[in-house]
C-alpha cells in the first residue's frame, strides 16, 4: 500500500475553473457565492475537496445533545449562497443521514439559496427494490433528503442507477472508473492477457465500459444469493486461463462476494487477480478475508474513510476521489456540463 492516497491526473488540470469560481465569489454578488460544509462522516475528503477547490470549509458546529440527539449551528451567513454539504452516509450510516437531514435543514432557515448535497457514498442503495414485505428504503432516503430541502445531489457509483429516477431533482451519478482506469493503465499489463470481470449481471455496464477503455476482454460471474450478504458463484462466462483479471464493483461490505469470484477465476486458471471497487465498506471480517486471499490487489476509493486495520493491509491500493467531486461542483457552480467527467 502507498504512504499516501493517490490523486488522478485525469482530473488535476481545471486551475481555470477554480479561478473562475473565486472570481465570482466577492460578497456584493450574494447569489454567486459557493459555500462548502461537511459533516462527520468523512472529514478528510471533504479537506481534500476544499484544497483542490482552494475554498476553505464553512464554520459549523456538529455534535449531538447529551440525550444522543444530534445538535447542528451554521456558524456563518450563508444568505443567498449555493452550499454544497459533503456527506457521504456511511459509517454510522443513521447518523451520517440525520446529519446531511438536519445541515440542510439550518442552511435553509439561515436563507441559502441552494443546497447541494454531495453524497460521496449513498447509503441503503441495495435496499433499491422491493422483495416480499421489504421497504424500498433508498426510495425513502430520497424522500426524506428532498422534503429536508436538498435541491441537487451529486452521488457516485449508485448500486443501482436507477436510484437516481426515486429523486425528483437534478442528481449526478459520477463514476470512478476513470479513476481506476488511469491507474490500470499505469501497471503496464499487457492487453492480450488482460480481462475485466464483472462480479455479476447487475455490474456488467460497468465493466465493459472499463473493457473497453483498456482495449481488454469482458468475462462475467453470474451467482444467486441464499440470503444477504451471502452469495454463491454458479456460473462464469469468459476466457481467462492465463490472464490477469480485474473485478470490477460498486462495492465491498463482508467481502464474501469478491473472495467468492477470486476462488472461482482461480478455479477456471486466471493468473492473477485484481479488484477494483469504488466504496470500501470492509464490514464483518472483510480485512481477514482479503489478506487471506489469492487476490493480487485491491483498489479501492476514499469515498468512505477506510480504517486502520484496512490501511495495514499490502495489497491495498487507495485513490482519491476528491478532484473527481471538486471538479462536479465546479461545474454545477458555473453552469458547465457534467459529462465530460463520464467516460464515453
Amino acid at each position: 500500500m502507498s504512504d499516501n492516497t493517490s490523486s488522478n491526473l485525469i482530473f488535476d488540470d481545471f486551475s481555470e475553473d477554480v479561478t473562475a469560481l473565486k472570481s465570482l465569489s466577492p460578497e456584493h454578488t450574494p447569489n454567486h457565492r459557493v459555500k462548502l460544509f461537511h459533516g462527520n462522516s468523512n472529514p478528510a475528503l471533504a479537506k481534500a475537496i476544499s484544497d483542490s477547490l482552494k475554498l476553505p470549509l464553512g464554520k459549523a458546529m456538529v455534535t449531538t445533545f447529551a440525550n444522543g440527539e444530534i445538535r447542528e449551528e451554521i456558524k456563518e451567513s450563508v444568505r443567498g449562497a449555493r452550499v454544497f454539504v459533503i456527506q457521504p452516509t456511511c459509517g454510522r450510516v443513521n447518523d451520517s443521514l440525520m446529519e446531511l437531514l438536519i445541515m440542510t435543514d439550518a442552511l435553509k432557515r439561515a436563507s441559502a439559496y441552494q443546497v447541494c448535497a454531495v453524497i460521496p457514498y449513498y447509503g441503503y442503495a441495495k435496499q433499491e427494490k422491493r422483495l416480499g414485505r421489504e421497504p424500498i428504503t433508498a426510495k425513502l432516503v430520497a424522500n426524506l433528503l428532498t422534503t429536508a430541502g436538498v435541491d441537487r445531489v451529486i452521488t457516485c457509483d449508485l448500486h443501482a442507477a436507477a436510484i437516481q429516477g426515486f429523486f425528483d431533482i437534478p442528481v449526478d451519478n459520477l463514476s470512478a472508473i476513470p479513476i481506476f482506469l488511469e491507474y490500470i493503465k499505469s501497471k503496464n499489463i499487457n492487453r492480450e492477457d488482460l480481462v475485466v470481470v464483472s462480479p455479476d449481471a447487475g455490474g456488467v455496464t460497468r465493466a465493459t465500459k472499463l473493457a473497453e477503455q483498456l482495449g481488454a476482454k469482458l468475462a462475467i460471474i453470474f451467482k444467486r444469493r441464499p440470503e444477504p450478504d451471502k452469495s454463491t458463484v454458479i456460473d462464469l462466462v469468459g476466457k481467462v486461463a492465463n490472464k490477469t483479471c480485474i473485478i470490477v464493483d460498486d462495492m465491498i461490505s463482508t467481502g464474501g462476494t469478491l473472495i467468492e469470484g477470486v476462488k472461482a477465476l482461480k478455479r477456471h486458471g486466471a493468473k492473477t487477480v485484481y479488484a477494483a471497487v469504488t466504496h470500501a465498506l470492509f464490514a464483518s471480517s472483510a480485512v481477514k478475508l482479503i489478506n487471506k486471499s489469492a487476490l493480487e490487489e485491491l483498489i479501492v476509493t476514499d469515498t468512505i474513510p477506510i480504517s486502520e486495520e484496512a490501511k495495514k493491509m499490502k495489497k491495498l491500493k487507495i485513490l482519491s476521489v476528491a478532484n473527481l467531486f471538486a471538479q462536479a461542483i465546479v461545474r454545477t457552480q458555473l453552469y458547465k456540463p457534467i459529462s465530460p467527467l463520464f467516460l464515453k
